[in-house]
């Protein structure tokens, strides 16, 4: 091993750094051999050539072969944070060096029923865009590039401002639209005693994860509601509108999720236009502020706000007027 003293780089070799992140973060050299797509003696190589490097053990190998010294730890906290920043700039570089890519996450039934649909007319008009589209109930990891753009669901009655940055993002409100009980024609004609809203607390109701849309839609309508309503939970607001086509219940639905089912009489709106028109939140467009203007993103903001304009104008007079951003719902 080399005295610490002597001649040497500066920095270490780079593939004995790897190998060593690997070894540390897997507890196993064959499993950072396999991770990195190398023989395990070449592992082994790289780890004897980075302590001949430090003049230090890093590993402790009177207890295993990947046992690390005190010193092999604090060295491997530092070496896996400066990887991880070489990393998350060499995924902003290349995100920043095209415009030709523009990869989007999105709440599931927004995704498949209604931006689905429609893609291609942004393709056809954009063509030397490559489209990509997660539909998830998450929202990704900005600060590590996971995505370009996100559509969420917000619960909450006031407006989502483009002009506020919080957590390095940019927001903008993309529609408030108002939510309706639907189910299927079968269905409601087994159900002709509903007449009022009070009504559905004694019908068979579809929820998501929780009743909490159910509570807060009765509520607006002046109804008390018991802590607990009953109904399969379905987690998805797509599923529960898939189930009430197919007769099991009564779910509530707004036009994004609803596309033409209105029209076309697979579903029927429960109370015939008569109830309150109750927006219980929002869809919210974001992307980070320091990639609003890229010209991907331009784009796809401008012929989203056309899209969605036709099927739900923003009741607010000033769409981006500032204020907080709200809790996202997991579906809608």
């Amino acid at each position: 091993m080399l005295n610490p003293s002597e001649d040497r780089n500066e920095l270490p070799p780079f593939a004995a750094l790897r190998a060593f992140e690997a070894v540390g973060r897997l507890c196993g050299i064959r499993r950072a051999a396999q991770t990195l797509r190398i023989d395990h003696a070449v592992i082994s190589r790289h780890l004897r050539a980075l302590e001949d490097w430090c003049g230090v053990r890093l590993l402790d190998r009177a207890r295993g072969s990947t046992v690390l010294t005190p010193q092999g730890q604090r060295y491997h906290a530092r070496v896996a944070a400066a990887l991880a920043e070489i990393g998350d700039a060499g995924k902003e570089l290349l995100s920043q060096s095209t415009d030709r890519s523009l990869r989007i996450w999105c709440v599931p039934g927004f995704a498949s029923a209604w931006l689905t649909a429609r893609l291609q007319l942004f393709q056809v008009a954009n063509p030397e865009i490559e489209l990509e589209l997660r539909p998830t109930d998450t929202s990704p990891d900005f600060t590590r590039y996971e995505a370009d753009i996100d559509i969420r669901y917000v619960i909450g009655s006031e407006a989502i401002s483009s002009a506020t940055v919080c957590d390095g993002l940019r927001r903008f409100e993309i529609a408030r639209p108002p939510v309706v009980a639907v189910t299927s024609p079968e269905c409601l004609a087994t159900l002709s005693w509903i007449s009022q809203p009070q009504d559905l607390l004694r019908a068979p109701l579809l929820h998501e994860e929780n009743p909490r849309q159910w509570q807060s839609w009765l509520s607006a309508h002046d109804v008390i509601v018991p802590d607990q309503l009953q109904g399969p939970r379905l987690w998805h607001a797509h599923l529960t509108v898939e189930a009430s086509r197919r007769g099991q219940g009564i779910a509530l639905a707004n036009p994004f999720l609803l596309g033409d089912d209105l029209e076309a009489g697979r579903l029927i709106d429960v109370f015939g236009g008569r109830s309150k028109s109750i927006a219980l939140g929002s869809y919210v467009f974001a992307a980070r502020a320091d990639r609003w203007q890229s010209s991907t993103t331009v784009r796809f903001r401008h012929w989203l706000k056309r899209m969605t304009a036709g099927v739900c104008p923003l009741t607010n007079e000033d769409s981006s007027a500032e204020v907080a951003f709200l809790h996202p719902a997991r579906e809608w």
